[in-house]
């Protein structure tokens, strides 16, 4: 403003002809790419600058003699009256955008700058008014606003999550960006998450986030594509989400992920209710063979780490080829179906209880010292041998032979069930009904079945 000051009062100057003619004040009437007027204490326009008709749309010959707010398109009550009453009573510049009229009626928009000008004590208060056609700017600058906006408009309907997350040399991690997507999760907004990652990254659950640190830490050292599934924690259960972005590095050594993140819960459930179907003994509702396996190697591998023992029990029904052979095969389905039941009932739900064969099953009794498992399988014995189907006005029941093996950290869940195999042997070979131990004659056997 002050330079406004002083290139004003060199216009003056030269335009009195008592300085070089080319001075800034010149140079800045004559080459502004803009219009200028000097204004007088009621805002009456008194000089203007040659490129005024221009620039401004009116010939100076309109205006000269008139107050200056006639280039309002409301000259009473528009926003130029404002800005001049506002400089002439508080003796302050003012700057902004006002909307003006031509000549001949079109409008436009002009960046102004008002500088009240005091050349002496006792002289009035004059003003210094400079204005350029930023017309063009604004309206690109509205078309880059609509567009902005339709393109928000769409990636608020993206199903999923659109982020820029960015983590710096201390592995801090922030979001720099996400879309309204992220309001599908209980709680959140992009204001909020934007302002502390930890209001979405603290609800990772525990078993979650490390691995989850670990593969945002592998693409940012090979800035290799980043995909990972991981689970947060709300008061209404667990959501799933997937991630996927692309990473790259910063000259400041930051890695800055853009990518999507999508809640995959309800893929999840349809997943699991598949893995359960197809990991599952039909008529039993005991997971079959493979999904046996699979369970139990992860049971086996956790026990490993932790050097514990952990029991294994093969059962098998007493005399089921005679049962079905006597009441038919529905009868020996009815059978099977009762006795998983009672299985599964005498079990604790982290038990793995699978149907290996016709009538043989198997028990993996996790967290459990093989004196408590003898004691488990003990009680599910006596709850079998208890078991009474009613089949065509008869009342009929049977019985169930158990060989426990205990798997050591190092061995083999087959070798396990093999030594389960043969105490399940010497149990049916000492007369049925009762459970054979690891040990040769260590047997916990109860009842009274004909060899």
């Amino acid at each position: 403003m002050k330079r406004l000051r002083e290139a004003w009062q060199q216009w003056r100057v030269g335009a009195q002809g008592s300085r070089s003619p080319a001075g800034l004040g010149l140079l800045l009437r004559d080459h502004y790419p803009g219009a200028v007027m000097r204004l007088d204490h009621e805002g009456v326009v008194r000089e203007v600058n040659p490129g005024f008709e221009r620039h401004a749309g009116h010939a100076p010959e309109q205006l000269l003699g008139q107050r200056a707010v006639l280039l309002d398109i409301d000259p009473l009550h528009g926003e130029f009256a404002r800005a001049l009453a506002h400089c002439l009573s508080t003796r302050q510049p003012w700057q902004g955008v006002l909307l003006c009229r031509r000549a001949d009626g079109s409008l436009m928009h002009q960046s102004t700058v008002i500088q009240p000008l005091e050349e002496g004590p006792g002289a009035s208060l004059q003003l210094l008014v400079m204005q350029r056609d930023v017309t063009g700017m604004r309206e690109r600058g509205l078309q880059d606003r609509m567009l902005l906006s339709r393109l928000e408009g769409t990636l608020s309907r993206v199903p999923g999550v659109l982020f820029r997350l960015r983590q710096d040399a201390e592995a801090r991690l922030e979001f720099l960006y996400l879309s309204e997507g992220v309001k599908a999760l209980p709680g959140l907004t992009p204001d909020l998450v934007m302002d502390d990652a930890e209001r979405l990254l603290g609800r990772v659950l525990s078993e979650d986030r490390q691995r989850l640190a670990t593969s945002l830490t592998q693409s940012a050292v090979s800035l290799e594509p980043w995909h990972h599934e991981f689970r947060l924690g709300f008061a209404d259960g667990v959501r799933w989400l997937e991630g996927r972005a692309i990473p790259q590095r910063r000259r400041d050594g930051d890695t800055l992920w853009d990518g999507l993140l999508i809640d995959i819960t309800e893929r999840k459930r349809v997943e699991q209710r598949v893995q359960r179907l197809v990991g599952t003994d039909m008529l039993t509702g005991a997971l079959n063979r493979r999904a046996f396996f699979e369970q139990g190697e992860a049971v086996q591998a956790r026990a490993r780490r932790q050097g514990q023992r952990v029991p294994v029990a093969m059962l098998d029904l007493d005399h089921f080829k005679r049962l079905n052979d006597t009441f038919g095969h529905a009868a020996g389905d009815r059978a099977l179906q009762a006795f998983a039941m009672t299985c599964r009932d005498c079990l604790r739900p982290y038990d793995l209880f699978a149907r290996i064969g016709g009538e043989e099953f198997v028990v993996m009794l996790v967290d459990s010292e093989p004196h408590e498992a003898l004691a488990i399988l003990e009680r599910l014995r006596l709850a079998v041998a208890a078991i009474e189907l009613d089949v065509e006005g008869q009342t009929i029941g049977f019985t169930v032979s158990l060989g426990l093996a205990i798997l050591e950290p190092e061995a083999s869940l087959d070798a396990v069930l093999a030594l389960a195999d043969q105490a399940l042997y010497r149990a049916k070979h000492e007369g049925r009904n009762r459970i054979c131990g690891p040990v040769e004659g260590a047997s916990l056997a109860s009842g009274t079945g004909p060899a």
